[in-house]
């Protein structure tokens, strides 16, 4: 049966993941409502600007139902805004912004600097094969703390630490710091509809 995976449409890079997952053989209807939300087998939270992503999500009456469908083991994938509103902890937020939650993470806001300051690199990501994956940072978060149960799929090395962690995974939520939508790599796709077939059982 094929996977529905919505993406969440509120701002930010929605058609690049719907591509990506339509060439990937995934159904990718647009998220904008409760009603659209409880159609899917999972969700993508674009890259953009996470505080307006998230302001939008409670003039719409969205963000609870966001809370409870990943609380509830909604496989979701969240790219460099989607990780800000995926993570349990921020740094560097201004105090009123709310997320979505569900990794046990804290993420730092634009740690990689301003728009200015974006950057690629290739990435070694051993959860999807030897060849490195080309990753585009921009205005790209990382993850300061990573709880016990969260797996650490890829790290930035030689840039403010030894390790700078810019992808993890716990249970069906995995996020990036980068942008995978933005080149024709799909492997982070592809790894992210085997955690949605697994979920399916």
């Amino acid at each position: 049966m094929t996977p529905r995976v919505g993406v969440l449409a509120l701002q930010g890079d929605v058609r690049e993941h719907q591509r990506i997952l339509t060439e990937l053989g995934a159904e990718a209807p647009k998220v904008r409502t409760p009603q659209d939300l409880a159609g899917v087998d999972g969700l993508v939270i674009p890259g953009g600007e996470s505080t307006t992503i998230a302001r939008l999500a409670v003039v719409l009456d969205m963000m609870e139902p966001l809370q409870k469908a990943v609380a509830s083991g909604l496989p979701t994938y969240g790219s460099c805004a989607g990780m800000i509103l995926l993570a349990d902890r921020l740094v560097g937020a201004p105090p009123e912004q709310v997320t979505i939650g569900g990794l046990a993470i804290t993420v730092r806001r634009n740690a990689f600097g301003r728009q200015v300051d974006s950057f690629e690199t290739d990435l070694t990501i051993p959860v999807l094969g030897p060849e490195p994956l080309r990753a585009v940072f921009i205005r790209a978060p990382w993850v300061e703390q990573a709880d016990a149960d969260v797996r650490v799929l890829a790290c930035v090395e030689g840039r403010d630490s030894d390790a700078t962690i810019v992808a993890v995974e716990q249970g069906p939520l995995l996020a990036t710091s980068f942008h995978p939508e933005l080149t024709g790599d799909v492997r982070m796709h592809q790894h992210f509809l085997t955690l949605v077939q697994r979920s399916r059982g």
